[in-house]
């Protein structure tokens, strides 16, 4: 995700990818998480819009999508763990861990491809977590999937 220029601030938002859209929701996370959950999501998204020249919007999905991932960390936390064998939760860096986070509600939450969702998960892996976490990443949300799947049958 490049960063706008300062005078291209009002149509930043809209311009995004569904792809920047995620992107964004695992930034805020991050800066959330680099808080210990201590500040407010609104005062987060007010730094990026001054500090670095963004116009999100408040009410934007991204915000709201990263409020509602913000708000069950821990039941997705707990859905999480059982599928990693032979790994504990806080052994898992902080990136995976968010990105697992944010494909789990959104498989839960939205009407997206599992694959697409798998895909995108993937993506941000490589940009964002350790090496081979994508690899990781993917067998996780493949596994979830099919759990799912067994569950909604």
């Amino acid at each position: 995700m490049s960063l706008p220029e300062k005078n291209e601030k009002k149509n930043y938002y809209d311009a995004l990818s569904r792809r920047e859209i995620r992107s964004l929701i695992f930034h805020l996370m991050y800066a959330m998480e680099g808080f210990n959950y201590d500040a407010s999501l609104v005062s987060i998204v007010d730094n990026f819009n001054r500090g670095l020249g963004l116009d999100i919007p408040l009410d934007s999905e991204a915000v709201k999508i990263a409020q509602q991932v913000i708000d069950i960390r821990k039941e997705l936390d707990e859905q999480i763990e059982p599928l990693l064998d032979n790994w504990k939760l806080e052994r898992i860096g902080l990136c995976t861990k968010l990105i697992l986070r944010l494909s789990f509600w959104e498989i839960k939450n939205t009407d997206i491809p599992e694959n697409v969702i798998i895909n995108e998960a993937i993506e941000l892996a490589k940009c964002f977590s350790e090496k081979d976490a994508y690899r990781f990443v993917n067998g996780i949300l493949d596994e979830v999937c099919n759990k799912f799947r067994e569950t909604e049958a």
